[in-house]
């Protein structure tokens, strides 16, 4: 023993200097791993070592019959390796447990999960197929996914997983390969493949080569027959053996051999290339110089099982050169052929130890010298991690690919001069890519049941986005267009400006015959949920196009081809942790919505919350009303009550100040001449914006239209029908008389300033900027801000007037009003002066969901600019966030709100930094913003539902109670 040592630590010596192919199965401590080997194959039996050779299938939703048959083939036939096919990971793992508990020597665990445990176990992660990884430019990313995989799979004891797939899909009617392939490419494909097996190797997986020598050049299933290939081996050296050369030198520990006919390396017509000597010895052992362990594949797939019968074949795997048998068929049989070829010194005892010991080092490898039971508790959990999610995102964003973009379509700019219509094409699912396409601006879907029908509804758009969507079930799934859907995309593209993406494998492609029309084309490659989402991202710029064609289509694209485009500062839709902030400490706002809602403090609400550009929550909670008939939906709008000042009159002040038409220290009679020799003529327009122009806080200008003792509505002042004198609409059936504005300003011209210096919030100031605005720039307040900001933004889904656009279901009701327009306000302005302005005021009307909140506010915090355009500089944007009265204890920059300075009165969570900024609105609304953080919080509720005394989301500081949750959030 003490010279085996000895000189197995000279080897060791020679080992670590030697420049030769290294045994990819000897282990660091190797020198252990032979004794330890050594020790277990010299106890064995004859049986115990042929028992050795098999990976028998093992399922995890099937009944105890089969459970037993497994243990029985352990137990009494000392199989010594599982396949584990479909079932539930938990499943899986207390079985795991249960057969190694059984075992002599510890099992070996192969799985085939080549995407992830997703591809055989539900509950499991999915990540994207090989075809979309080979459009990946970044290795690293396919590293990370290799070691995700061995993570996974240590996680659940599996010890091989047959992966990665190397064949080279030059072949696109490939019908077996297709997605499974990284592509066309030699280099791009052994590229990938390196990275990956580095990747999940680096976690103690087994990875596996396959299918060798090469399957990709096929148009048969090997499955179900015997492919053939008919190349010469000048060919196959240069194309299908490269990317295994090239793995063997980075360490690939194992290789599974295929069903093929290859007549230039086996002669032998019916002779599968998995049972040829010629392929497995002689090529892949001694010519490639491979020592790992050697799988078949599956050997009851009809390439292998129609050649002989079950015993013959799973000897002639093992002659041909083959350790180890994958689901080999009628086991007991094969012990026997395989004892009778023993005595008959057809196969010798040393070429069975051969292989035995290669698994068996495959099993020290693997760590199960050290064997310990799979722990069940949290193993869901650990199997479907944040990680993982963050990985798919990256994987999926990096692997989009802009192969076409005509004058620079693409990403989609200047918002306001589009007019988009979305077409669908294919037989899948496409919500989460309308959806998310939505999130930017308005898409309307078009269809038709014929194609003249379809060019009509067409007519008004400019802009077509076509969707391709093909199952995603599977990467085999068929992934062509119809005559029909080739035949409506040409039509369209003739007609119309046209981006196709394209929501399956690439290959479709080959079947458009002209790409002359279609000016932006983008290859998103599977069907995801997530690829739909990110992709939808891609097209507005939210970030850049790296991707790159993993196979050719036909002459028109390159493998390889792929452009760059343009990050256009849009916001990007993810998770928390992709922004640095925690998934768990941000659930603690669903506890807070069900105090909200459970106490009535609001029917229902929405929170939107971005970090540094990206979206991490918008989510809508409750209903529009207590009755809980309509859920809040995302789309769904409120009334934004004062956050109007800095969403509407602010932008519009911040522009007229940049083009010296309002200047900040212009006086209000400068602005509006109605104001000269009035109590506030000299007032400036930054003592205003402050709230330090000594104004009332605001006048029940109503009150002077009612009957003093009845509350009623005098008949002089309102209609319940419009006409010329009474054409200003209050609400549903209530019109006050056109004259009644003057009186308005009036008043607001008339009040008493207050007499002492110092703050005091006012809505009477934007009253004033209104008509500033609109005398100077000869426009309605709502059409300015229309055309200056929201279309651009996309903010399409914020307006004044929304009944105007929106249906009323989409609107969330404010009060039942019982004091004044005695209805329920659904879609008219809750603010009783911006309602006699006839629902457009400077300081209230503005309706919104928190989505479009968000742009306006990120655009603030982005200096001005967003979505490739600058709306106003940054030296503006600084100028307005600022307090200038902050030594009379003004806590209001221009405009925007700022945080306290008197602790008692609390216009943040004290958590914000002092550059933050934002605003609050009567109606339990509420947004912020904060340069230092990143962050963008917008929270909009009806909490003036039922009525305006419903003051429990006010004096619970729910919203700031919220914003400090997001802001402890931070993570990083």
């Amino acid at each position: 023993m003490k010279k085996k040592i000895l000189s197995l630590l000279l080897i060791a010596i020679v080992y670590n200097l030697g420049a030769q192919r290294l045994d990819p199965l000897r282990t660091k401590d190797f020198v252990a791993q032979e004794i330890w080997v050594d020790s277990i194959l010299s106890a064995m039996s004859v049986d115990e070592k042929i028992g050795q050779l098999f990976m028998i299938q093992a399922y995890s939703n099937l009944d105890e019959k089969h459970e037993d048959f497994v243990a029985e083939m352990i137990t009494k036939y000392h199989v010594g390796n599982l396949i584990f096919m479909q079932g539930t990971p938990r499943k899986q793992a207390e079985l795991t447990n249960r057969y190694q508990d059984s075992a002599k020597v510890p099992l070996l665990i192969g799985f085939d999960g080549e995407w992830g445990l997703d591809m055989r176990l539900k509950d499991t992660y999915r990540f994207p197929w090989n075809m979309t990884l080979g459009a990946i430019s970044n290795d690293s990313l396919v590293t990370q996914f290799g070691k995700h995989l061995g993570q996974h799979a240590k996680r659940i004891g599996i010890h091989v997983n047959f992966a990665p797939v190397l064949d080279i899909n030059v072949n696109p009617e490939n019908p077996i390969i297709g997605n499974r392939s990284f592509g066309e490419g030699k280099e791009n494909v052994t590229e990938k493949a390196i990275a990956f097996i580095k990747g999940m190797q680096s976690e103690g997986i087994l990875a596996n080569g396959k299918h060798f020598p090469g399957h990709g050049d096929t148009a048969a299933d090997s499955h179900h027959t015997l492919p053939l290939l008919d190349f010469d081996i000048a060919r196959l050296d240069s194309i299908e053996l490269y990317p295994y050369k090239k793995t063997f030198d980075v360490g690939l520990a194992s290789v599974m051999t295929a069903h093929l006919n290859i007549p230039s390396l086996e002669p032998d017509p019916n002779l599968p290339t998995s049972l040829s000597k010629n392929v497995v010895t002689h090529l892949l052992q001694e010519k490639l110089g491979f020592e790992g362990l050697i799988i078949t594949d599956g050997l009851n797939m009809k390439g292998a099982s129609n050649y002989a019968t079950s015993a013959q074949i799973n000897l002639a795997a093992i002659q041909a050169g083959n350790d180890l048998l994958l689901i080999p068929q009628d086991v007991p049989a094969s012990i026997a052929i395989i004892k009778q070829a023993l005595n008959t010194k057809t196969l010798t005892e040393e070429r069975l130890d051969f292989s035995v010991k290669k698994i068996l080092k495959s099993k020290y490898w693997a760590g199960l010298q050290n064997y310990k039971p799979i722990v069940l508790e949290h193993i869901e959990a650990d199997l479907n991690r944040i990680t993982d999610d963050l990985l798919h995102r990256e994987l999926v964003k990096n692997s989009l690919t802009l192969v076409k973009n005509i004058n620079s379509n693409l990403p989609i700019r200047d918002l306001e001069k589009r007019k988009i219509a979305y077409v669908k094409l294919g037989d899948a699912e496409n919500d989460s890519y309308l959806n998310m396409l939505k999130n930017y601006t308005k898409v309307e879907v078009v269809s038709a049941n014929n194609l003249d029908g379809l060019m009509a509804k067409l007519k008004p758009y400019n802009y077509v986005i076509i969707g391709f969507h093909k199952s995603n079930l599977n990467p085999w799934k068929s992934y062509k267009f119809s005559n029909k859907e080739l035949v409506w995309l040409q039509e369209i593209a003739r007609e119309k400006a046209v981006v196709l993406d394209v929501f399956t494998s690439p290959y479709s492609l080959l079947q458009i015959k002209s790409f002359a029309n279609i000016e932006g084309l983008i290859v998103s490659y599977q069907n995801s949920k997530l690829a739909q989402e990110t992709s939808a991202q891609l097209l507005f710029g939210a970030f850049t196009a790296k991707g790159k064609l993993p196979v050719s289509i036909g002459t028109e694209f390159k493998e390889g081809a792929g452009l760059m485009s343009s990050n256009l500062s849009r916001f990007e839709y993810t998770i928390p942790e992709a922004a640095g902030m925690s998934s768990k400490k941000l659930a603690l706002i669903d506890e807070m919505a069900g105090t909200i809602i459970g106490e009535k403090m609001a029917p229902g609400f929405q929170v939107f919350v971005a970090r540094n550009g990206k979206v991490i929550l918008e989510k809508s909670y409750g209903h529009h009303t207590h009755d809980k008939k309509l859920k809040v939906q995302n789309s769904d709008i409120y009334d934004l009550a004062s956050l109007t000042k800095i969403l509407a009159s602010l932008p519009l002040m911040m522009k007229a100040e940049e083009e010296h038409k309002i200047p900040l220290s212009a006086s209000l009679r400068d602005i509006l001449p109605s104001f000269s020799n009035s109590n506030k003529e000299t007032v400036t327009v930054k003592e205003v914006l402050s709230h330090f122009g000594k104004l009332k806080a605001w006048i029940p200008f109503y009150v002077g239209t009612q009957d003093s003792v009845t509350g009623e509505n005098l008949s002089k002042f309102y209609r319940k029908k419009k006409s010329n004198e009474f054409n200003i609409k209050v609400a549903e059936n209530l019109f006050i008389n056109t004259n009644y504005k003057d009186s308005i300003y009036k008043y607001i011209k008339d009040a008493d300033q207050r007499k002492s210096d110092g703050y005091k919030y006012s809505d009477l100031g934007y009253y004033i900027f209104k008509e500033a605005l609109e005398l100077k720039y000869q426009k309605p307040l709502e059409t300015l801000v229309d055309e200056q900001f929201y279309k651009s933004l996309g903010a399409n889904r914020t307006t004044y007037l929304p009944l105007k656009k929106f249906a009323r279901n989409e609107i969330v009701p404010t009060e039942l009003d019982t004091y004044y327009r005695n209805q329920l306000l659904q879609g008219y302005v809750h603010d009783m002066g911006a309602a006699m302005l006839g629902g457009v005021g400077g300081h209230a009307g503005l309706f919104a969901n928190a989505n479009d909140v968000g742009k306006i506010m990120q655009m603030y915090l982005q200096k001005g600019f967003y979505g490739g355009k600058r709306y106003l500089k940054s030296e503006t944007i600084d100028k307005f966030n600022h307090r200038y009265f902050s030594d009379e204890k003004v806590r209001r920059g221009l405009g925007f709100d700022k945080p306290q300075l008197n602790p008692r009165v609390k216009s943040t969570c004290g958590c914000v930094s002092d550059d933050s900024f934002g605003h609050s609105g009567f109606t339990g609304t509420y947004t912020w913003a904060d340069p230092k953080s990143g962050l963008v919080y917008v929270f909009l509720s009806n909490r003036v539902y039922p009525n305006m005394n419903n003051r429990g989301l006010i004096d619970s500081n729910m919203r700031t109670r919220i914003q400090q949750v997001i802001q402890d959030a931070i993570i990083d």
